[in-house]
């Protein structure tokens, strides 16, 4: 029996940490109490286990490197994490979320959906400003969730569009859990960042495709604004002359500042064009000029600060000015300043902003603790082995990997939040993956789409639950119509999160068959043969012990002479001239005994 615990230590030890997280003990601590507990126990059974244990009492000695090292504690790019936590926060205190749903509410409340377009649009402009769920959907929940009931949205797919927008800021950068996945499997998190965009963005329309068809399968389950609604009146022609307007000045501060700054003039003639029109849309609206409409002014104003510190923090660092360390306290900087424009930076926004920042920091610092302890025990009894080989011999090769490895994240995403995945998981999936040939980044995305699953499972959804928290349990009069709203139940919202949940599955799915989407962040691949390296001409050396060649690269004829005065002969030792003769020394004379006087 003492053999069979000694020489299955590693499943042993897995499965006792899900009992553990199963009955309900905190992450951290339970992966803490696991690790000590099989370390003790590994310590005794390990001249039983054939070799395959490799514990002993000094190996604790390594713990205090572990969290003091580079791991934990001084780890500079966990230090994004309370950046961007920050700057959402603020920016969610601030009032921009409800200031973006309004006005691109307004924009879109002509159509069918229009709401539910809106509410994923500002859903994914909030995930590339805060890059924290929580606040995305709170927000949307307090905003949008009303609006859409009092003009008779359907309540499940009200629900589930909200509670999956919010989801957005898993997968689109800055997103917190990209910044975790980096750090555990070792990569760069500019380029994790860079190999998400392009599939949150693809996540993004299928979001709007889907209520596309569903505003032509049931029509009247997303209702368009009636016209009494639309505050801001029409307007979008004279928004699209603005929009051309600003193309036009991009374009040509584009071509003036090329010879200049080169590969960077794109980027900087784009800014001068958003620049200009947003400060011609404030003094229109200020001497009310009537230059532009009413909604185009609004849209300008609203929309051009946030995409402004989008640029602030993912511009620079797809651009390689900043760190995302760096990056995230830009954010938060810029993150104060609007706040403050918008006069909504006071005392207690900072007080809640920083509580909450220093709970969600300390929460991720003290699973990685645990997840230190926990991992220095399963390492010690070979358990990265034991998954190692378990997850490599699954048959399908590369392709059968990424389906099995994904089918156990989305089963466990039902009981673990993604903090814990991937802390936990990710770890013991990494090298795996790496054997196999797997680009650990495309890994890492793919991971990072399943993980968006653990906030929308019913019923364990944490997205479910800010949902739930905000949204109404009891009828009440809307403050706009004077009539009784009934409320949102709990069966509404979890069924509305079920056709997202699918959605979420669909993009796993497209990102194993079309892995460009993300490689896309080692940029276009050289070809060897179309290198061409030119030297400058040199004067050709010959090999060592050899004299030296003449100005035509032959040796001289001469014997080896040197071609030309004062130029040296590297065939002989050098000389540093004559040194003094030293006088001889007398001979001993050994016939007598020596004198040491």
């Amino acid at each position: 029996m003492i053999e069979f615990i000694a020489q299955n230590m590693a499943p042993i030890m897995f499965a006792s940490l899900i009992i553990f997280l199963l009955i309900g003990y905190p992450v951290a601590f339970s992966l803490a109490a696991n690790g000590l507990l099989f370390f003790f126990i590994g310590v005794l059974v390990s001249p039983y286990s054939g070799g395959s244990i490799n514990l002993a009492w000094p190996l604790l000695h390594a713990l205090p490197d572990n969290f003091y090292g580079t791991r934990v504690m001084s780890n500079d790019t966990l230090l994004a994490i309370p950046f961007f936590t920050f700057m959402g926060i603020v920016l969610e205190r601030s009032g921009m979320a409800e200031d973006l749903l309004d006005t691109i509410g307004q924009l879109f409340g002509p159509i069918r959906g229009g709401l539910a377009y809106a509410v994923i649009f500002v859903g994914a402009l909030l995930a590339a400003t805060t890059g924290v769920v929580a606040a995305s959907v709170i927000a949307m929940g307090l905003i949008s969730l009303p609006i859409m009931l009092r003009y008779g949205y359907d309540r499940r797919l009200a629900s589930g569009v909200i509670a999956a927008s919010g989801t957005l800021a898993q997968i689109i950068p800055p997103s917190l859990v990209l910044i975790v996945l980096a750090d555990q499997l070792g990569r760069s998190v500019g380029d994790m960042y860079a190999g998400a965009l392009i599939p949150g963005l693809v996540l993004t329309g299928i979001y709007m495709l889907y209520i596309l068809i569903m505003s032509i399968v049931r029509p009247k389950s997303m209702p368009a604004l009636p016209l009494e609604a639309r505050t801001l009146g029409h307007g979008v022609l004279s928004l699209i002359v603005a929009l051309l307007v600003t193309g036009a000045i991009s374009y040509g501060a584009y071509r003036y500042l090329a010879p200049t700054y080169g590969d960077n003039a794109d980027i900087l003639g784009f800014a001068v064009g958003v620049i200009v029109i947003y400060v011609a849309a404030i003094i229109d609206q200020r001497l009310r000029l009537k230059m532009m409409s009413k909604l185009a002014q609004q849209v300008v104003i609203v929309l051009i600060p946030p995409l402004a510190l989008i640029f602030l923090v993912l511009g620079t660092i797809f651009l390689g000015i900043a760190t995302p360390t760096e990056g995230g306290a830009m954010g938060a900087v810029g993150a104060l300043i609007m706040a403050a424009m918008k006069g909504r930076l006071t005392r207690d926004v900072i007080n809640q902003a920083l509580a909450s920042t220093t709970r969600l920091s300390s929460f991720v610092l003290f699973i990685l603790i645990g997840a230190r302890v926990f991992s220095l025990t399963f390492y010690g009894v070979n358990g990265h082995v034991w998954v190692e080989h378990l997850l490599t011999s699954l048959p399908g090769g590369e392709t059968g990997f990424l389906i099995g490895v994904n089918i156990l994240v989305f089963v466990l995403a039902f009981f673990l939040d993604f903090f814990e995945l991937a802390f936990i998981i990710v770890p013991l999936l990494a090298p795996a993956a790496d054997k196999l040939g797997i680009d650990l980044i495309w890994f890492g995305v793919l991971l990072g789409v399943n993980m968006q699953t653990s906030f929308m499972h019913p019923p364990f959804g944490f997205a479910l639950f800010y949902l739930r928290s905000v949204a109404a349990r009891v009828p009440y009069l809307d403050r706009i119509t004077g009539k009784q709203i009934a409320p949102v139940s709990t069966g509404q919202i979890y069924w509305g999160a079920v056709p997202f949940v699918l959605i979420q599955v669909i993009m796993i799915g497209l990102t194993i068959a079309f892995p460009q989407m993300v490689m896309r962040y080692k940029g276009a691949a050289v070809e060897p043969s179309t290198i061409d390296l030119k030297l400058p001409d040199m004067p050709s050396l010959s090999p060592l012990g050899t004299a030296p060649a003449n100005n035509n690269g032959a040796a001289p004829a001469n014997g080896g002479a040197p071609a030309a005065p004062g130029t040296p002969d590297l065939s002989q030792p050098p000389s540093f001239g004559d040194a003094p003769a030293k006088p001889a020394a007398p001979a001993p004379d050994l016939s007598k005994p020596p004198s040491f006087n």
